[in-house]
This record gives structure tokens, sequence and C-alpha cells, in this order.
């Protein structure tokens, strides 16, 4: 028998062979034409071209991208022309020219059939585009200027430092709602972006968008002593699309300790002061103003009972002239915040410790023991930012808020 090709047995069999046809366009050409067939799918479906617009969905919006970049490129045009039965790649076609920036340019290149290549005249390479973070940072370098008055506002960084470091403040992250950006930003909040502590200062006239929308100027302070004056809705997009973009509480109002603690209370510790029974000179002339602040989970007896032995208390004996009992309250963050907030009376002093090398012991403060009562008291009613330590007079005073409004 005699051997047949497959094309002869199926000719034998009386089943015609179709030919394949040669491909007329390469998949560069097939992409580009894939694309403007869903442009014409648009006009047949809506009676128009694709729109530029926050108000149009992201399809459309890509559709009109798309389009105007195909009108730009001779070959382009040159390739579609039989099938433009709606003229939109007229030069005075409906579809607007403003090309949006609230697209991923990852998105719009995917979409335009835009690969990765070298040649400098591929009709689908787009020229001359920044992409968004080179334009983000670009206007964030643009918009963020030396704030001339910031000594008014550098108290209220300072404040909301020691809420957070006390646990009068908390930070959580800044989150979009129903898909678009419409958490609330009012004057007087706080924000962290970009590692920066940022305060709304001011709010200009309310505008409407282009997109119907209400926005608003803002004055923007930042810890670092500079200010932006930028739109509600982009500072919005720009806490949201940090990773560390936070939110700043307002400040929980309640005692943060007390003498007695309530049923459902957990001790937390104690805030203790101590005088030393050093015999060196300069601090038995100075006792009575001398004292350490320090908090602790245990047993202050147990603490102190080699007070003699360790340079942290002076290599002497100690006194307790003040106690305090913690309920639910972080005992580190709250030692933090008093040390910093009686940081100009710290008081320096060098020892030699056993070994005669010398020492300079910490948490050890100049001040009259009713000044750290007074302290206490304001800690316990939420109200110590609104006071400073005054290291001349010896006593708290009003923090200089100024007109910060």
């Amino acid at each position: 028998m005699v051997d047949l090709s497959d094309d002869e047995l199926l000719a034998e069999l009386g089943v015609s062979v179709e030919q394949k046809p040669v491909r007329a366009h390469t998949p560069q050409q097939e992409r580009i034409i894939a694309g403007f067939e869903d442009i014409l799918k648009f006009h047949d479906e809506h009676g128009r071209a694709p729109q530029h617009g926050e108000q149009c969905d992201i399809f459309e919006r890509l559709y009109a991208v798309r389009l105007d970049r195909l009108r730009e490129l001779e070959d382009c045009r040159s390739l579609l022309v039989d099938m433009d039965k709606h003229g939109l790649l007229e030069a005075d076609a409906e579809a607007s020219h403003i090309v949006p920036d609230t697209l991923d340019d990852d998105a719009l290149l995917a979409e335009l059939g835009v690969v990765d290549g070298d040649a400098d005249d591929d009709i689908t390479q787009l020229r001359h585009v920044q992409t968004r973070e080179e334009r983000r940072a670009a206007e964030e370098i643009a918009n963020r200027e030396s704030c001339n008055d910031f000594g008014k506002f550098e108290p209220l960084f300072a404040d909301v430092n020691l809420e957070i470091e006390s646990g009068v403040r908390s930070t959580r992250p800044f989150v979009k709602d129903a898909g678009f950006l419409k958490a609330d930003i009012d004057v007087g909040q706080f924000f962290i972006l970009g590692g920066q502590m940022a305060y709304v200062a001011e709010a200009g006239e309310i505008i409407k968008a282009p997109n119907g929308q209400l926005d608003a100027r803002l004055r923007v302070i930042y810890s670092n002593g500079t200010e932006s004056n930028l739109l509600r809705r982009s500072l919005q997009r720009a806490l949201y699309k940090d990773d560390a973009g936070r939110r700043i509480s307002e400040p929980s109002a309640g005692p943060l300790f007390g003498n007695e603690s309530e049923d459902e209370d957990s001790e937390s510790g104690t805030i203790y002061v101590l005088r030393s029974n050093s015999d060196h000179p300069t601090i038995a002339q100075h006792r009575e103003l001398i004292h350490k602040i320090g908090v602790t989970g245990g047993s202050v007896a147990k603490r102190i009972a080699a007070a003699e032995n360790d340079a942290t208390y002076l290599l002497a004996g100690v006194e307790v002239v003040a106690e305090y009992k913690l309920f639910n309250i972080n005992r580190t963050k709250l030692e933090k915040l008093i040390h910093r907030f009686f940081a100009d009376a710290a008081y320096d002093i060098e020892i030699a410790d056993r070994f005669g090398k010398p020492v300079r012991p910490r948490e050890w403060f100049l001040m009259p023991l009713h000044v750290i009562d007074e302290a206490v008291e304001h800690i316990k009613s939420g109200t110590i930012t609104k006071y400073q330590y005054d290291a001349h007079s010896a006593r708290l005073v009003e923090q200089p808020m100024g007109n910060l409004s």
C-alpha cells in the first residue's frame, strides 16, 4: 500500500484542505487594532467618544487616553483609517485631549499596548511622559516651603509627641471609605505623612472641583519647619498612598492614674520621688530641692535597698518623699513623659563610682517637691500638655500658644 500524506488522505476522503491565511499584521499592530475596536464598541454603546474626568469610570478614561494617543501617531491613523466608521481619529473629534494625572502610568501603557523596547521609532512608545512617582515627587518639592512663623506651632508638635508617648493620643492608619478618599480632614487635626508630623492650621473657602465634588485649600504645617498649601483631596490621597500615613487621634479624657483603684483597674506600678542622703557638699547644700523621679512596677523599698552601692542613687542612702500609684498605664511611656517635661530642670552632677570612675547619674532634677505634686495632678487630669516647667521661676506656667487659629 502506497503511503499517503495527511493532505492526500483528506483529499481521498473528499475533505478540502483549508489554507491557513498569511498573517497581515504584526503582533504590535494587532494589539493596536484590538484596542481601537474597544473604542468603537464604546461609541456604539454610548453614542459618543470616550471622555476624560473623574466622573467617568476607569475603562472610559483609559479608552480616552488611548484614543488621544492614536490620533497623535500617523502610523496608527493609517493602520486604522478603514475601521474608523465614526471619524474618531479626526483632529476635531469630540474627545478631550487632556491626559488625566489620576491614573497609574503602568496601567495606561498596558492599555495602549506599549511594551519595553529600545526602538525609538516604535509607534506605540510614549515619549516625554513622567511617571506618577516622578510627578508626585516634583509636586511635593514645589509645594513645600519654609514656615516663617513655625515658632508658634513648634510647641504643638512637642505637646502631641508627649501625648502620644503617654497614651493620651494614639495613631491609626489613614483609610479610605467606599472605594474613594472621603476620610474627613479638619483644621486642628494632626497626621503623620512621609515620616513627618503634619498639622492642619488653616482652611480656605470651599470650592467645587471640576468633577463636582467640594474641596478647599489647606495650610499644612510640618514638624520639620516647612509648610504647604494644598487641596484637602490631595492631602487625603497622599495620606492614603503613604503606607506609613497615620491619623493622630484627639486627646482622650480621663485620669491616667489615682491614689485608689476602681473595681476593674489593674495596678501598673508606682511613681516615686527620692531625696539623697549623700554628704557631697553640693547635694547637701540643696538637699530639699534635688529629687530623683522614677517609675517602677515592683516594690520601691526593694528597688532602693542597696542605694548606697549604686551610682544611680549617688552612692548614698535615699529617702522616699512621695509615691503615686498607677493603674492601667504604660509605665515606660509615663516615665519618659515626666523626664521630658522636666528636662530643663535635670540636675547634672559628676561623682566617682566604687571603682573611682566618673559617672553622671540620670533622673535627678533640681526643683521643689510641690512642683512635682502639681505636675502629677495635671497628668491625672490630662491637662499636662497645657503647661511647661519654667526653670527660672521654678514653677509650672501655661504654654505660650499664641494665636493658632
